[in-house]
């Protein structure tokens, strides 16, 4: 079995196993929230509260994370668009999806690439932020996985690039600064 073969055959299992983590309502219920918040209403809140708090002072991470996270957008649907992956419960039967899917595709993952990317920013200007926003951000990440929408490989592909785009804007910002 070549190699890919093999990858694609973990990702199908490892996909299956998680997947029946949902055969529970509590941990379906869960992992729905999670994903809902995943959405954007986390980030925005968070933006909102940083904003509140620190006033003046939230308006450069804010507007970073605002400007990282449309370059996030425009890279993943341009993604989504040529790799056109069809998701895992439309190809499986054995996957069922929880929650209906914000777009048709299922790679990268756009939640865990944006997860990845606000964390990273928000962490660099308020570190203190870092064990709840790295939790949040792995339960993010698990939740597309569990509710039937991604393969692990997705998650794994969507939280290399937003952590790629985040450390290099928070590379960049600190040269020109």
């Amino acid at each position: 079995m070549r190699s890919l073969d093999r990858i694609a055959q973990w990702d199908l299992q490892l996909c299956v196993k998680l997947n029946r983590v949902c055969y529970r309502l509590t941990w379906r219920v869960l992992f729905r929230c999670v994903s809902m918040l995943g959405d954007g209403i986390a980030w925005y809140g968070l933006m909102a509260v940083l904003l509140l708090r620190y006033r003046n002072e939230a308006v450069i991470p804010v507007l970073h994370m605002m400007v990282v996270g449309m370059i996030c957008t425009a890279g993943y649907k341009l993604l989504k668009a040529h790799t056109s992956r069809p998701r895992p419960y439309q190809v499986h039967r054995s996957i069922q999806h929880y929650i209906p899917p914000l777009d048709q595709f299922s790679f990268p993952s756009g939640h865990t690439l944006h997860a990845v990317a606000f964390s990273l920013i928000a962490v660099a200007y308020y570190p203190a932020l870092s064990a709840a926003l790295t939790v949040f951000s792995l339960l993010v990440a698990a939740s597309r996985v569990v509710l039937g929408l991604h393969y692990p490989s997705d998650v794994v592909a969507g939280a290399a690039i937003g952590g790629s785009i985040a450390l290099a804007s928070i590379k960049y910002l600190a040269l020109v600064a």
